[in-house]
């Protein structure tokens, strides 16, 4: 079991090697080296030494299967879920919070160095955290013969779960509910994943893949058995503002700390004009109608952008723009006009068309909230033509996990 000083995998088929943990690399594993080799573990730590067996190769590196703990971190704890090791959700439930907290900000720092030559310590970058676990609003389950769950680590089977240590307690009286209900007949058998969006009172239901149409009793049942169940979009309020999203809308998952994040990426930025590219439903263009005397939020998904102009209506000065961030950049009449320009893009990061539109417009002050440290590397690096880094900030949106959300701010040299 993960949660002990030693740990079994499956079948040993070869004899173990034992094993020196350097370091956690992205992605939540730990490298090691070996006769010149570079191997990849999960579920160890900085600093502990392991014995392991060979698991193949895959993406042109080795990697290996937790045999048994040597030498243990002092950083080491017990893991408090019965699924950790097999569901892929957590990789870090083996760790402090604090020793997470660190691990983070150590890989966060050789990603700038590596991936866009950008130096800058752990050291200086700043930490966000909240609660460490009861965190997440939305889930998605995957459902198969009767049976409700998630998806094993690097694998499609389904770890069958009924309690989720990270997801909030709204969430945890559904998965109750729906296991439940999931024995019932009238639990529609060609349903095979389920997402649940909730503010701990209303609760929207997002069918994600089934092989025909869910029909509308289905929802009424919902609805009986689940208080607040409601139909379309879900009104979710942070501190003083409230947000409608709609299934299809993007949104932060962590309940803690979204004021925190609202806080962060607006900051104590004041002026004429400022952006909100990608702008979502609009978690940060709202706080910046309130300190700016004209706002423009971009966005260009369907659904998100309904619920901008909604959350907009009434904001004076602020307004909804529904196109690619790319276009509007390429298109926008007033260029020289911005005081800042907030960035939330996807995975994927700004992409040099972006990149070369920024350096050409030149806002004042540039914010990017990124949630891939490479991607957000890449983008520093072009930026660093006419943007210097006045401050990177890790918050951590996701507790006992590898990702890595990132706010980083920038003001034109």
């Amino acid at each position: 079991d993960v949660n002990g000083r030693v740990l079994t995998f499956g079948c040993v088929s070869r004899m173990p090697v034992q094993l020196e943990i350097e370091k956690l690399v992205y992605g939540g594993e730990g490298l090691s080296r070996t006769n010149g080799e570079v191997v990849f573990t999960p579920f160890v730590l900085p600093g502990e030494v392991v014995e392991a067996e060979r698991a193949g190769s895959r993406r042109q590196a080795e990697r290996a299967k937790l045999v048994r703990i040597v030498e243990p971190s002092p950083e080491r704890v017990d893991a408090p879920c019965p699924y950790f090791g097999r569901c892929g959700g957590c990789q870090y439930q083996h760790a402090s919070y604090k020793g997470q907290l660190d691990y983070k900000r150590a890989i966060l720092a050789e990603t700038l160095r590596r991936a866009g030559r950008i130096e800058y310590s752990a050291e200086r970058i700043g930490a966000i955290a909240g609660e460490p676990y009861g965190y997440r609003n939305r889930v998605q389950f995957h459902i198969e013969n009767g049976r409700l769950g998630y998806r094993a680590m690097q694998s499609h089977n389904l770890v069958a779960i009924r309690h989720c240590p990270i997801a909030s307690p709204k969430i945890n009286q559904i998965v109750d509910a729906l296991n439940r209900m999931i024995r019932d007949r009238r639990w529609p058998r060609f349903l095979t994943s389920l997402e649940v969006f909730t503010d701990e009172t209303a609760v929207q239901w997002n069918v994600r893949t089934a092989s025909q149409p869910v029909a509308r009793r289905f929802f009424d049942w919902l609805a009986e058995e689940i208080p607040g169940s409601v139909e379309g979009p879900l009104d979710y309020t942070v501190g003083a503002d409230k947000f409608q999203v709609s299934g299809e809308s993007f949104f932060q998952v962590n309940r803690f700390l979204l004021p925190q994040l609202m806080e962060s990426a607006v900051g104590a930025h004041t002026g004429a004009v400022a952006w909100d590219l990608y702008a979502g439903v609009g978690l940060f263009s709202v706080p910046l109608a309130r300190r700016f005397e004209r706002v423009i939020a971009v966005e260009s998904g369907m659904a998100a952008a309904r619920d901008l102009e909604k959350n907009l209506a009434g904001l004076p000065g602020a307004s909804a723009v529904r196109a690619n961030t790319e276009d509007f950049l390429r298109d926008h009449p007033e260029a020289s006009a911005c005081d800042l320009a907030i960035a939330d893009p996807p995975r994927s990061g700004l992409g040099k068309t972006v990149v070369e539109s920024l350096l050409a417009l030149k806002p004042k002050n540039l914010v990017i909230v990124a949630c891939d440290p490479a991607t957000l590397a890449r983008d520093l690096a072009g930026l660093a033509a006419a943007y210097e880094i006045a401050d990177i900030t890790m918050i951590d949106l996701f507790p006992q996990t590898f990702h890595i959300e990132t706010i980083a701010r920038l003001s034109l040299r």
